[in-house]
């Protein structure tokens, strides 16, 4: 069998989407397809007096206005099980059903017509008159944070947790460090904006739509119009990034399934780069407090983290920013505390790590200035605390490289020469400084079907209901088929993104190749041994020596016993080179460098890929990124991509990746732990611990921008 997996072999999707012929959820054209556009909420909170519409239905190539004053009344059944892309509590905005406005931008009516820029135009002509609220929620006041609920505490976001006696740990403690740590409120911005496709033939639906899960989209649009999730078929065979921002089902998706069922045609929605900031979620605003005992060796006795995020009112999502204080280190006695504060915004949602990112942010700045305290190199600090189980569940890891990820990334990076002392390095104007931090990610594997089908002809088809946003899907789950198979790669076809296909896990979480590629390798497999009773040989020969056509098997593979006897994660450490300009603000990356420990590595080309985009992700997050809000009108300001930041070529600096050598066949067959979400963890304060380096002042905001150097925030 020849060895493909492990190689860098090119995106087999890749001249696809170069050629401009893979289709994307809004290129579909159903017969008679028409188009809708959204009217929104024009008051953060309140109720709608009255929606006037003559002017629109009286336009050119309009055929509907639907608001809640002529809406069919939808059942929004309630689901028995809330999928784990959902928040645990609370109510999905029901659209066009009532006259509450929950935030502004919610769609409060939406105009059907011909053309996309008919429906825009008209659009435009309708005149929502509301009530605004007495009493507006939209600051992120903490004081107003709530406990979760028990809901969200059963899903694993408790209000309180921990282990040992942490008042007497920080008691014992030679050095203690307390600080508050701010992470912005960040919005998704993928290349492709989000769109869906609606076409009704009598009472089955098919969706287009993106989406990073096309069963959860059946579900739960069979939930809300009352109908079997059998008679719904989503497809959605390419998806232009996400991270995120396609896991849930969005009132948008709704919309066009709700307007193609009143004209009786398909009905495309497709959101503008501004309808975005409010039609999908984002990363809350985060403020946390750290407090750190450690003894006068730099072991640490005790760990206290805070957090305290932004949360909608209408459903409460949550997320597990406190997990890292629980499982990065080795500590006796560790304690976290989580809050949420209502306001009146639309929902966030999962961005790539969710929680982890952030709670990891102020969980190694902190560790930084730990170290400082204890006149301790960063990275030494951190060698002689790490967790050599996860005392959380009290259970041994799986596979655990991040030892050989701190020295193999240390090394590449030269950090022992790098001078320690702050503002110790300067080049003309500009000062230059290092700094490291951990990165951590839980591994998972979910159940996962696929079936594979070996023709005459030598060629292969494999199938299973999987997405793929960017990461490589595509690709890595062909190699593996090919593998298995004995075939080389360009003869193995991978269809995905059809909900009529077998089932798969949600794409998101870092659990599609563990899960996914389980499958297709149980599905190969099954295939592969049949080819073999028939007297082996490739698979050409064999079915024409045995008269057949085709072969075909199915499997499906489990999420495995791993977790009752052992705890996972992708490790990693990353270490940061930055250059500031004391005359004008600016700080510029120059170098990021990566070591990870990520199980077996089944594509090194899109696990690099993956890596340097969680870096260029991090870098954003770090410097850049964050949305400007307007308590007075509860909008983001800079919705677009004009004045949103985010990380450009000039921007992206020398990108170094080394993966260690690792293999976790306890927690999946192929060896491989999941890769995508650890990539951007640890990035934002190893780049805040860099510019301390630089400029012996500490940020503790993010994102650091140029107007806080210049006016001394920080220490």
């Amino acid at each position: 069998m020849s060895q493909v997996t492990g190689t860098p072999v090119s995106r087999v999707d890749g001249p696809a989407k170069v050629t401009g012929t893979a289709r994307y959820a809004a290129e579909f054209a159903p017969d008679g397809l028409c188009h809708a556009a959204l009217v929104a909420a024009p008051v953060p909170a309140g109720r709608i007096l009255a929606i006037r519409t003559e002017a629109a239905e009286a336009a050119g190539g309009v055929l509907a206005v639907i608001t809640h004053e002529n809406a069919p009344r939808l059942p929004y059944q309630p689901l028995q099980t809330r999928p784990p892309v959902d928040p645990k509590s609370g109510d999905q905005l029901r659209v066009f059903q009532d006259d509450r406005i929950w935030f502004a931008g919610q769609p409060v009516a939406c105009v059907v017509a011909e053309t996309a820029e008919e429906a825009a135009a008209a659009a435009r002509l309708v005149e929502v008159d509301c009530e605004t609220a007495r009493h507006l929620l939209t600051t992120f006041d903490r004081g107003r944070g709530e406990t979760p609920s028990r809901g969200t505490a059963k899903a694993g976001r408790p209000p309180t947790s921990g282990r040992g006696d942490v008042e007497a740990g920080f008691s014992e403690a030679a050095v203690t460090i307390e600080e508050e740590y701010l992470q912005a409120r960040e919005h998704h911005n993928a290349m492709e904006p989000h769109a869906t496709i609606a076409a009704w033939d009598g009472d089955e639906l098919t969706l287009f739509d993106k989406t990073q899960w096309v069963g959860n989209d059946a579900n739960e649009i069979a939930h809300v119009f009352g109908i079997a999730k059998e008679r719904i078929r989503v497809i959605s065979p390419f998806v232009g990034g996400a991270f995120g921002s396609a896991l849930r089902t969005w009132p948008h998706v709704t919309v066009a399934a709700l307007a193609a069922r009143v004209v009786s045609r398909p009905v495309r929605v497709e959101l503008s780069r501004r309808e975005l900031y409010a039609a999908v979620g984002y990363r809350p605003e985060t403020v946390q407090t750290v407090r750190l005992g450690a003894d006068d060796e730099g072991r640490l006795v005790a760990i206290e983290q805070r957090a305290t995020a932004a949360v909608a009112r209408y459903e409460e999502y949550s997320e597990v920013t406190l997990e890292p204080a629980e499982t990065a280190y080795q500590c006796d006695n560790v304690r976290t505390h989580y809050w949420l504060v209502p306001m009146d915004v639309n929902s966030p949602c999962p961005m790539r790590a969710p929680g982890i990112v952030t709670g990891l942010w102020a969980l190694e700045a902190a560790m930084d200035e730990l170290a400082e305290a204890l006149g301790m190199d960063p990275l030494e600090l951190r060698l002689r605390n790490m967790a050599r189980t996860d005392q959380k569940k009290g259970l041994p890891w799986s596979s655990n490289e991040l030892e050989t990820c701190y020295r193999t990334g240390a090394e590449r990076f030269g950090w022992a020469d790098r001078p320690r002392p702050p503002r110790a390095r300067r080049d003309g104007h500009h000062l230059v400084g290092t700094g490291m931090a951990t990165a951590i990610y839980h591994a998972e594997r979910g159940s996962a079907a696929a079936s594979a089908t070996v023709y005459a002809n030598g060629s292969a088809v494999v199938r299973t209901a999987a997405s793929d946003m960017g990461p490589g899907t595509y690709t890595s789950a062909t190699q593996i088929a090919a593998e298995v198979l004995g075939m080389p790669v360009e003869a193995v076809r991978l269809d995905i993104g059809d909900s009529a296909l077998p089932y798969a896990p949600v794409h998101g979480g870092s659990i599609t190749l563990a899960s996914v590629g389980s499958a297709v390798g149980a599905a190969c497999a099954k295939v592969r041994d049949r080819l073999d009773g028939l007297g082996g040989g490739s698979v050409a020969e064999v079915l024409r020596r045995a008269g057949l056509d085709s072969l075909e098997e199915s499997a499906e593979t489990g999420s495995g016993e791993a977790s009752k006897s052992h705890a996972s994660s992708a490790f990693g450490a990353v270490f940061a080179e930055v250059r500031v300009d004391e005359d004008l603000g600016t700080v510029r990356v120059t170098r990021l460098a990566g070591a990870y420990d990520v199980g077996r590595v089944v594509n090194p080309k899109i696990a690099r890929s993956q890596c340097i985009g969680g870096m260029v992700g991090g870098l954003g997050m770090a410097l850049l990124e964050q949305a400007e809000w307007d308590p007075r009108f509860g909008k983001v300001m800079n919705a677009n991509l004009a004045e949103y930041l985010v990380p450009v070529a000039a921007d992206t600096p020398d990108l170094d990746v080394a993966f260690v050598p690792s293999e976790d066949t306890v927690l999946t067959p192929l060896g491989a732990k999941g890769l995508a979400e650890v990539a951007i963890c640890g990035v934002a304060p190893a780049i805040a611990s860099a510019v301390h380096n630089a400029t012996g002042r500490r940020f503790r905001s993010l994102p650091i921008l140029p107007e806080h150097i210049l006016d001394g925030q920080g220490r």
